[in-house]
């Protein structure tokens, strides 16, 4: 018998507390083709996008969210969730299969609940970052820019908070991701400044990886430069 790529997760709802399903996919068939220099993960043809997935939308009260979230609610914060969430909601069924523009319905609805129940930034720019990839993946260029943007300031405000330091995001991913999405939003005084800082990391033992990429990066900016210069 053939096995399907999916299977299904029982997930208990942060906010109602009531359990739903969701569809997850099988870690056999995740196949990444190659990663983008923003890390986007470019999948094979055929295979199944299992980013899609990662956002856990509650039938019951329309509250989304992903693992990352913390099961803390400031106080105030369950009230608004009603008010903007709940109140509103017209109940969808995500639990089967996604098209990218499910994906991108839900990972908005998941920026919107982390906005209100004031998550980290990082967690927000992560979500924020993979809709620019699914514009991307659509070539929607202006909704790709617009999200990359909101992504690149969240990740500023991680650095700034170091809210980033209990999570799997270290210091050095954070500032090569700031300059990268800064060189493709054209502000190149930014990127430069963040890649800089990438590489000075490795003084003090920064990531290999990322600093190799910050330095192509980086030759890249310079090359360009140089090119522009001589027209």
């Amino acid at each position: 018998m053939e096995i399907s790529p999916y299977y299904e997760k029982k997930v208990e709802c942060l906010h109602c507390k009531k359990n739903f399903s969701t569809l997850k996919v099988r870690s056999k068939f995740i196949k990444v083709s190659e990663t983008d220099t923003d890390f986007m993960p470019v999948y094979a043809e055929g295979d199944v996008p299992a980013m899609y997935y990662n956002i856990f939308v509650c039938e019951h009260c329309g509250f989304s969210f992903t693992e990352d979230f913390s099961r803390y609610f400031a106080p105030g914060t369950g009230e608004e969730i009603e008010r903007q969430i709940t109140d509103k909601w017209v109940q969808h069924d995500f639990k089967g299969e996604r098209t990218v523009f499910q994906a991108i319905q839900v990972y908005k609805l998941a920026l919107l609940c982390a906005n209100i129940k004031k998550e980290k930034h990082v967690a927000k720019a992560g979500l924020a970052l993979r809709v620019a990839w699914f514009y991307r993946s659509l070539h929607n260029e202006m909704q790709e820019k617009r999200f990359m943007a909101i992504a690149r300031d969240q990740y500023m405000e991680s650095f700034s908070t170091e809210d980033y330091a209990s999570t799997q995001m270290s210091a050095a991913r954070i500032m090569y991701m700031i300059a990268e999405l800064s060189r493709r939003l054209n502000d190149i005084e930014n990127a430069t400044r963040f890649f800089s800082k990438v590489i000075e990391s490795q003084r003090v033992g920064g990531e290999a990886k990322v600093v190799e990429m910050a330095k192509e990066r980086w030759e890249e900016i310079r090359a360009h430069r140089e090119e522009t210069n001589t027209k």
